[in-house]
């Protein structure tokens, strides 16, 4: 609260003859809690959603419904698309204790854990929470090069008649990647990133498009509209590597959904009125439907394109067919939008980071003072030092583990699989049955549970899949040697 009352003081000097006070708290500039009014909207949460759903993750659906079949694929996609709108809709009532209009805001999901079901269930959060957004930074370096590196080789392998294997070592590729994220970095706010989020979002539709084209026109070049009804088949692999690989496959699924552990940090920047559930819930819906859309039709028919072979990149496996161009643009397009998601993904755990270090050293100057840097055309922007030295450490952190691991999707996967369950499923469920107070053993708390349980079993496959993957990548595994 004392944090809210200094920022409101400061506000209030630099915007007095703006101010006028309304009931509860609010006013024309500030909200009920005292900061800025919150300036949001179903598109502009639709865009963050977007941005943070449809990552590359896109491109290994191909994979896993070679994995699973033409049954098992879309069944697994639209179950998980249904799980991930209707955890999220339980989560976005729980962004304000008591009254959904007038209720105490929770910032943050680690905020909304203490709130509902008290301290030691929030440190738990808090640990899964910011384990998996450091993960997704890593993979995000990794899959970003990769994409990089598409291009270089297409181009190299188009000059040479395909004569040249083009290798090449990802280090300088990650390298780039890393420091435009220490840039873009300073971004202070996850509220002020609203256009790199619309930008990426376009970006993800760009790139996932011209999957789904290339993918229509390799079945309309061959004629054949591949696949089967179970997947991979025995003999094409073993017994058990077809288990272990439907596993991950799950584990593909499941991290290419997963958005709630920032779902409360973008409900955060929802304007009221109407309440911010309702703008939550129309932009989930939209979110999910578009997303499942997309998914759909770029992870069937780059397995109808593909069939068994279907590659774990669809954009960076195709051979670096023509039309080369295209897959150029493609690329592009992926590095674009990886750079926005990082930041979608990493401004929470800066934002906890240094509302910790403020807290735990108040008078420091170095953490609390802004410097004023004039740019021409613009507003000042607010250098911090501290926040300019921790995020540029945080960038080059994640820069340096991707490039010791450049097969640490594989670990991502595994973060994915374990974050899914703690973090869509099981403190949405908990935190809405503490909210609504729901008695123990009535119907409607017996089918959330049955729902938390059943996610837990395919959280626990998917991470088992995934370990036998990072398993198999360590047998062949040399630090910072690793080119494709």
């Amino acid at each position: 609260m004392g944090e809210n009352a200094v920022t409101k003081n400061q506000l209030q000097q630099h915007y007095h003859h703006q101010v006028v006070d309304v009931p509860q708290g609010g006013s024309k500039c500030f909200d009920d809690d005292g900061r800025l009014k919150r300036t949001g909207n179903v598109w502009t949460a639709s865009a963050h959603i977007i941005t943070a759903v449809i990552g590359s993750g896109v491109l290994s659906l191909a994979w896993a419904i070679a994995q699973l079949g033409w049954i098992a694929g879309p069944v697994m996609m639209f179950l998980f698309s249904f799980v991930i709108y209707y955890t999220s809709c339980l989560l976005a009532e729980c962004y304000r204790t008591g009254d959904p209009v007038t209720g105490k805001r929770n910032y943050t999901y680690m905020e909304a854990v203490r709130s509902n079901l008290g301290g030691f269930k929030e440190k738990v959060c808090g640990v899964v929470q910011y384990l998996n957004l450091f993960g997704v930074a890593i993979g995000y370096t990794i899959a970003a090069s990769i994409s990089m590196m598409a291009i270089k080789r297409s181009n190299c392998f188009h000059e040479s008649g395909g004569k040249n294997p083009c290798h090449l070592s990802s280090n300088p590729y990650m390298i780039m990647f890393g420091v435009t994220e220490i840039f873009f970095s300073q971004i202070p706010d996850f509220d002020q990133i609203w256009w790199l989020s619309i930008v990426a979002a376009v970006m993800s539709f760009t790139y996932s498009t011209i999957g789904l084209g290339l993918g229509i026109g390799k079945v309309l070049v061959t004629g054949q509209f591949r696949g089967s009804l179970t997947g991979i088949s025995i003999g094409t692999v073993t017994q058990t590597q077809k288990i272990w690989r439907s596993f991950q496959a799950l584990g593909d699924i499941a991290f290419a959904y997963s958005y709630s552990i920032i779902l409360i940090e973008i409900q955060d920047t929802v304007k009221s009125p109407p309440s911010e559930v309702k703008t939550m819930k129309k932009a989930t819906l939209l979110s999910v439907f578009v997303t499942t859309a997309f998914y759909m039709m770029c992870g069937c028919m780059g397995y109808a394109a593909f069939g068994d072979n279907s590659p774990g990149n669809l954009l960076t496996g195709f051979g670096f067919y023509n039309p080369y161009w295209l897959l150029d643009i493609a690329n592009a397009a992926i590095v674009i939008h990886l750079v926005g998601a990082y930041q979608v993904y990493c401004q929470p755990l800066f934002a906890f980071i240094e509302k910790w270090a403020a807290e735990r050293w108040p008078k420091s100057q170095f953490i609390s003072k802004d410097i004023p840097i004039p740019i021409p055309g613009f507003r000042p922007f607010k250098l911090n030092l501290f926040r300019l030295v921790w995020r540029t450490l945080f960038v080059i952190l994640t820069t340096i583990i991707s490039m010791l691991l450049p097969f640490f999707n594989d670990v991502v996967g595994l973060l994915g699989a374990l974050g899914f369950w703690p973090l869509t499923v099981y403190f949405p469920v908990e935190m809405y049955i503490a909210h609504k107070q729901i008695p123990r053993w009535s119907t409607r708390w017996l089918c959330l549970q049955t729902l938390s349980l059943a996610c837990l079993i395919i959280s626990i496959a998917a991470a088992a899949g995934s370990i036998a993957g990072v398993v198999l990548d360590l047998k062949v595994y040399k630090p910072f040697k690793t080119s494709y």
